[in-house]
């Protein structure tokens, strides 16, 4: 298993293990159902706990660390439209 380097939008670098890839993918999920059903309220708790968790479980990068990112995710007050446009056809996360 290996490290996968993770930037949320306006705040840095977390690394992450893979490991956890499986954890994410299930908040992931929830968050393309709710997003598929305009749930706006569950769309942004969702959001909330999926970032919080990323950063729970993954290491602060140094700011000025230029590691390329393999995983972009948006910033916490990102509306619906926006993420809808960061997604790819498997969510946010790969997998």
């Amino acid at each position: 298993m290996g490290d996968m380097i993770v930037r949320i939008m306006g705040e840095g670098q977390v690394k992450l293990s893979d490991s956890h890839l499986p954890e994410l993918n299930k908040l992931d999920d929830e968050l393309l159902t709710e997003m598929e059903n305009g749930d706006g309220p569950g769309f942004r708790r969702t959001l909330t706990a999926l970032l919080s968790k990323v950063r729970e479980l993954g290491a602060p990068l140094p700011d000025d660390s230029l590691e390329p990112s393999e995983l972009i995710l948006p910033s916490p007050d990102a509306t619906l439209e926006e993420v809808r446009e960061l997604l790819s056809d498997d969510g946010l996360i790969p997998g």
